[in-house]
């Protein structure tokens, strides 16, 4: 048993009703993200440009809408090892960021797809039926990721998310299987309950994904 047991818990309460039963036109190939090879020369997501109209004073204005771009002083950097562990940053987040954007965008899709069934039966009788399929998808993708990666997507999630791995977890399976995995977590140096905090000791790490998420990295 390993932190990947964690993680499937974790992304299956994410992606729980994300594959459903339903028929439609078939998907376009994909590639995920843990599959990609991380560019360092070259940015993960691509900056956006959007132009339009507006209602301006009776008359009608174009506008152009733009991704944020981020100045920052530059990285105080004095030896390799703190380079390598810079790069060793920026790799990590282009890898797993993609990840947790994926989940947040699964997770809204959930909870508006759960306002549709009836009754919590019918509810919980769908998320079972889905469960298998999402270990099946998503236990080789996790077994990708390496350690660090999977402790930095746990907090990623939090930060795209609004709510802790454990949270989310609780919401999902109730308080007595999150905190069995809460405890699982923790024998692995782990923890669900483990917030992104961008001022503090994540500060280097929310710079890099804001630069990564503009397209700047």
């Amino acid at each position: 048993m390993t932190m990947t047991r964690v993680l499937m818990l974790l992304l299956t309460c994410c992606l729980l009703t994300g594959v459903r039963a339903q028929t439609g036109s078939p998907k376009q190939p994909h590639v995920n993200p843990e599959d990609r090879e991380v560019d360092m020369n070259s940015p993960t997501f691509v900056p956006t440009m959007k132009v339009g109209k507006t209602l301006l004073d009776g008359d009608s204005a174009l506008f152009m809408d733009l991704s944020n771009v981020y100045v920052y002083p530059p990285m105080e950097i004095t030896s390799s090892k703190q380079q390598k562990a810079y790069s060793r940053l920026v790799r990590n987040v282009k890898k797993v960021l993609p990840i947790a954007k994926e989940c947040n965008q699964i997770i809204i899709e959930t909870y508006e797809y759960l306002q549709t069934l009836p009754d919590k039966k019918a509810k919980d009788t769908h998320m079972k039926l889905v469960e298998k399929d999402i270990y099946q998808s998503y236990k080789p993708r996790m077994k990708k990721l390496t350690y660090s990666q999977g402790k930095l997507l746990i907090k990623l999630i939090n930060r795209e998310c609004n709510s802790s791995a454990y949270d989310i977890m609780k919401a999902f399976l109730g308080p007595i299987r999150s905190g069995f995995w809460q405890a699982f977590a923790w024998t692995f140096g782990a923890s669900l309950k483990k917030e992104y905090d961008a001022e503090g000791t994540d500060r280097l790490t929310e710079r890099v994904v804001l630069l990564v998420e503009a397209g700047q990295l």
